[in-house]
């Protein structure tokens, strides 16, 4: 799944193609929208929010309406694509979901996992629950780790990808970040000495890569980009022991999510005889 770095490039790209010009093309491929024309309105500004991306647009004066919120995620496998106008599309068009264009630029949406159209004025019932976005313009550390704080008894492994805490993180990142910190995936968020810490590396990874084309964690952008993720069985790269892979759920009937760690590196955590009863 696109993490958040991704999906900020991808509002950059968008924005750069279609912010501050009216729209000559409008082709919304859902049955929702099949019927929704937004020709000649104006592109005001593109933006992510963690995973999610908003397109906002606003009607020409003659038409009585309000700005709109053009708002997708891109869940596994969606994608935007920006072409010359004219440009031939690189994906099957029949995985188009949205085409929105001006003469200079089309912009085209492939398999999005929801494309919905609201009002600029609700985008807060669609993003209103996230939690901070380590790329956002309102990056708040101190509201990153009390509202992780929340659960303190939820393994830091889980907490990470729930986008009501911190926006933006991935199964990659997720990996990535608790090796760098030594904190194993299973160790419960109130047992970690410096949760700001790792707060504030998961902040400086995601915007290491958030110009990067190829997505680089281990600060070398050759063979091995990460120091963990998808590596099982392979050495590490800071101890030579070999890495693991383990799997997590919030519960026996939730989705496993696979994690990748170093045994060795990032030590299990061992309740005390305390916090054990």
């Amino acid at each position: 799944m696109p993490e958040g770095d991704t999906v900020f490039r991808t509002a950059r790209r968008l924005e750069a193609a279609l912010a501050g010009r009216r729209l000559s093309v409008s082709d919304f491929r859902v049955p929702e929208h099949s019927t929704l024309s937004i020709v000649d309105w104006m592109v005001e500004s593109v933006v992510s929010r963690g995973k999610h991306l908003l397109i906002r647009v606003k009607p020409p004066a003659k038409i009585a309406a309000p700005p709109l919120s053009i708002h997708s995620h891109l869940l596994m496998d969606g994608h935007w694509d920006v072409y010359a106008t004219g440009e031939r599309w690189r994906t099957p068009a029949f995985k188009a979901r949205a085409v929105l264009g001006n003469p200079a630029f089309t912009a085209v949406g492939f398999e999005l996992g929801f494309l919905h159209v609201l009002r600029t004025t609700d985008e807060v019932e669609v993003i209103g629950h996230l939690g901070p976005d380590p790329l956002g313009h309102s990056w708040d550390p101190d509201e990153a780790v009390r509202r992780l704080m929340s659960s303190p008894d939820r393994p830091i492994g889980l907490a990470l990808l729930d986008q009501r805490l911190i926006s933006g993180l991935g199964n990659i990142y997720r990996s990535e970040l608790l090796f760098v910190t030594r904190v194993h995936p299973r160790t419960p968020v109130g047992a970690i000495e410096d949760l700001g810490h790792l707060v504030d590396i998961a902040h400086r990874l995601l915007h290491a890569n958030k110009d990067r084309a190829r997505r680089v964690t281990t600060g070398t952008d050759g063979m091995n980009p990460y120091w963990v993720y998808g590596r099982e069985g392979l050495p590490c790269m800071r101890c030579g022991g070999l890495l693991h892979k383990d799997t997590l759920a919030e519960s026996p009937r939730s989705a496993e999510r696979d994690v990748y760690f170093c045994p060795d590196c990032q030590n299990v955590y061992v309740p005390t005889s305390e916090t054990a009863h």
